[in-house]
C-alpha cells in the first residue's frame, strides 16, 4: 500500500471518528497532490518521502521560530503535526547507526581531511538511504564534522 493511499484510508477513518489529526492528515494528502499535479505523473515512493520529509522540516523550522518568539502553544500544534506526518514515513536511523556508517565511510576513504566532507557526507548519505531507513541531512553532517575533526 502507497503512502498516498494510506493517508486516504486514514482521512477516511479520521472524518467517522471526527479526529484532530483530519486536517493535517489533509494538508499532507493535498500537498502529495500538488507535487503529482506539479510533475504531471504518479509519485514514486522516494517522490513521497521527499514530500513528507520537506513537511517535516518545515514544521521543525516552525517550532525553533515560535519558540524563540515565545510561542509555546503554537510549537505544541507544530509538533503535533510532525508525529502525524513521522507516522507515514519510515522509522528515522538513530545516532548510534548514523556514527556507524561515517566510520565506516571514514574507514573506506582512508584520512580523509575536512576539504573531504562532502564526499564522506554523500557516501554516507547514499549508503544510509540505500537501505530505506530516513536519515536528516543535518544529523549526518553534524556526526561528520564531529569524526572528521576529531582526526
Amino acid at each position: 500500500m502507497s503512502i498516498t493511499e494510506k493517508i486516504q484510508q486514514d482521512m477516511i477513518a479520521a472524518m467517522k471518528a471526527k479526529d484532530e489529526k483530519l486536517g493535517t492528515i489533509r494538508m499532507v494528502k493535498s500537498s502529495l497532490k500538488n507535487k503529482e499535479i506539479d510533475k504531471r505523473e504518479p509519485l514514486t515512493d522516494a517522490e513521497e518521502l521527499s514530500v513528507l520529509s520537506t513537511m517535516v522540516k518545515q514544521r521543525k523550522d516552525s517550532i525553533e521560530q515560535f519558540t524563540k518568539g515565545g510561542r509555546p502553544e503554537l510549537a505544541a500544534i507544530e509538533q503535533k503535526e510532525i508525529e502525524t506526518i513521522e507516522a507515514y514515513m519510515p522509522k528515522a536511523v538513530g545516532e548510534e547507526e548514523i556514527t556507524a556508517a561515517v566510520k565506516a565511510v571514514i574507514t573506506e576513504m582512508g584520512t580523509p581531511s575536512m576539504k573531504d566532507m562532502g564526499t564522506v557526507m554523500k557516501n554516507a548519505m547514499a549508503n544510509l538511504t540505500a537501505t530505506g531507513a530516513r536519515v536528516e541531512g543535518k544529523t549526518v553532517n553534524e556526526i561528520v564534522k564531529r569524526e572528521l575533526g576529531g582526526k
